[in-house]
């Protein structure tokens, strides 16, 4: 038999593979595990989405769509983006893709070519370097200050003569920071001053506490060169639904309809109806799931920091950041083995020697969590 794609092999498992497997195995033997690993909000999608996508099915919304996204949808997500984030987007610039993690790829294959450079801030969410790799390029990781996870001059330093693409998560998967007004501007004045694009992941734009976001492309001469990745699945409760979205100037746009037409042709019909009234409805929903995440975490954060430890600014999304100051993958492992709690390792973000935990779960759990590692 001729040997398979070198470029898939030469990609790594998922760093998290062995605690996530372990974590399954041990409820599946009857033990009582507590998941602190799962980036997936605990609560039901709503109501009138449900309703919506239910009636779409109902009268018929069952064949192919446009490739970019039904026309109700690509409108209503330029109308959020111009008004909500102050980026000016027409419809035409919008592509409705499977999920957020599939507009990462989809941009990146339409920006990259073999050879150039991908700049990634770590920690950072563990499909970035893969999606870059898969479109042929190259990863090049900075670290972001372990005090502030704000960005310095010291990014300067990293863009190389191959760099391209910047890429920029705020809020924070895994550290739960939010880029403050300098850190945005600097990266601003780099991408101008390079050339480079810049790809913005803001799928927990919605999940912020006592900070601003700021979307990226609202940056003087910034829409002209930014990608702007959003979705559904945080803010809407809609992991399965698999709807997310890129903002993107024209020319990315079509290229990106390229390689969707080619590979997943479009998202699922009439789930797209429910990202429109998810859209256009009352907003009161994603409001209590903010306010009920934040309650869990003025809980964690402070409990943990009772323990010894030090965590990351969690200002947004639904992680706590926790500085271990050892072997991450033992201590995560311990922990599983000794108080049925599982984590996520830094390693999996670039950030050996932390862990993430996600808050999104009960309340029931965190403090029962927090206990089993307290005797731990």
């Amino acid at each position: 038999m001729k040997g398979l794609s070198d470029k898939v092999a030469a990609i790594a498992p998922s760093a998290t593979i062995e605690i996530s497997n372990a974590a399954k195995r041990m409820a599946a033997e009857g033990v009582d595990v507590i998941s602190l690993s799962i980036g997936e909000p605990d609560f039901d999608t709503p109501e009138h989405i449900k309703d919506a996508c239910i009636e779409a099915l109902s009268r018929g919304e069952t064949h192919y769509a446009p490739s970019a996204g039904i026309p109700a949808l690509t409108a209503a997500i330029a109308e959020k983006l111009t008004r909500e984030n102050g980026v000016p987007v027409k419809p035409d610039e919008v592509i409705v893709t499977c999920g957020a993690k599939d507009a990462i790829y989809e941009a990146m294959e339409a920006v990259l070519n073999p050879g150039d450079e991908v700049l990634i801030l770590d920690p950072s969410w563990v499909s970035y370097e893969p999606c870059a790799r898969l479109a042929g390029a190259t990863a090049r990781h900075h670290p972001l200050s372990p005090e502030t996870f704000q960005v310095d001059d010291t990014l300067l330093d990293a863009v190389g003569p191959r760099t391209k693409l910047i890429v920029v998560n705020s809020p924070s998967n895994p550290s739960g920071a939010v880029l403050n007004t300098d850190s945005l501007r600097l990266i601003a004045d780099i991408c101008r001053d390079h050339d480079l694009y810049a790809l913005s992941d803001e799928i927990y734009e919605k999940l912020v506490y006592g900070k601003e976001h700021v979307s990226l492309a609202s940056l003087p001469d910034m829409a002209e060169r930014t990608i702007t990745i959003n979705g559904f699945s945080k803010a809407y409760a809609m992991t399965g639904w698999r709807i997310g979205y890129a903002a993107a100037p024209r020319p990315i746009v079509r290229q990106m309809e390229k390689v969707q037409q080619h590979t997943i042709s479009h998202p699922t019909t009439f789930a797209m109806f429910g990202a429109v009234a998810a859209l256009e409805g009352l907003q009161d929903c994603v409001e209590s799931m903010r306010r009920e995440f934040e309650r869990r975490r003025d809980y964690l954060v402070p409990a943990l920091r009772d323990l010894g430890y030090t965590t990351a600014p969690a200002d947004g999304a639904f992680y706590a950041y926790v500085n271990v100051d050892g072997d991450d993958m033992a201590i995560a492992r311990s922990w599983l083995r000794d108080a049925h709690v599982a984590v996520t390792p830094g390693t999996a973000f670039g950030t050996p020697g932390w862990l993430r935990l996600s808050y999104a779960t009960s309340m029931k759990n965190l403090k029962e969590a927090v206990e089993r590692i307290a005797r731990v």
